[in-house]
């Protein structure tokens, strides 16, 4: 039985797309890099963003944190509320906390944006924790995240937990941390990637997954 989730923010609760892709054009414009199609910058949904930088448009490492740098300073002011809930979520986070669920947010996004998107967009109430990456670049990767959301849940039995993502690095992240993983594909990762990645389970939409996460109470 599962009764503890840990919910990955950027496509998995909330499309950010024109938040995070306008965000990334506007810092990418600062390194002399313009970009016109918004939807070439969706694989930036999801990774860290240094690590985004670098792999997605070759940057340096320093290119990257100044482009990090500049992605937050649009950001933190306007594109975190570029953002849409998709629909069922709220009824499937009230239909888990019912049952009795353990609701944790697991994001490589900065924390402190992170609470004022939940807050924002009133799904705060049903986590009890929303844990994040810190803006210092200390914490960053999914891994690490997710070791932090298993101490704050108080370290329970890894099979209690289960980590739900759109992303391979969601995946990763949660085997690497010793829970499974189930993939989305309501969000912004191909069903090849959460296959090669190792997906524990693979759900189509956020009816299949409300279902899913019910069943694995019972």
């Amino acid at each position: 039985m599962k009764d503890i989730f840990f919910f990955d923010l950027d496509g998995t609760l909330t499309n950010p797309k024109l938040g995070i892709t306008t965000c990334v054009a506007y810092a990418l414009r600062d390194q002399g890099i313009e970009v016109t199609d918004l939807d070439t910058l969706t694989p930036f949904i999801g990774p860290p963003l240094i690590e985004g930088f670098q792999a997605i448009t070759g940057l340096t490492y320093e290119q990257a944190e100044r482009a990090t740098a500049k992605y937050r300073e649009r950001f933190s002011v306007v594109g975190l509320f570029e953002n849409e809930m998709y629909d069922g979520i709220i009824p499937m986070l009230e239909a888990l906390r019912h049952a009795g669920a353990r609701l944790f947010v697991a994001t490589s996004k900065p924390e402190p944006y992170s609470v004022r998107i939940a807050e924002h967009f009133g799904f705060a109430k049903y986590f009890e924790q929303i844990c994040g990456a810190t803006l210092d670049g200390r914490m960053n990767t999914k891994d690490a995240v997710i070791t932090d959301a298993l101490h704050r849940a108080g370290n329970p039995e890894p099979s209690r937990v289960l980590m739900i993502g759109d992303r391979k690095h969601d995946i990763l992240g949660a085997h690497k941390c010793g829970i499974d993983c189930a993939g989305v594909l309501f969000g912004f990762g191909s069903r090849e990637e959460h296959e090669q990645a190792g997906a524990d389970i693979i759900l189509e939409t956020v009816t299949d997954l409300h279902q899913y996460l019910l069943d694995q109470m019972n």
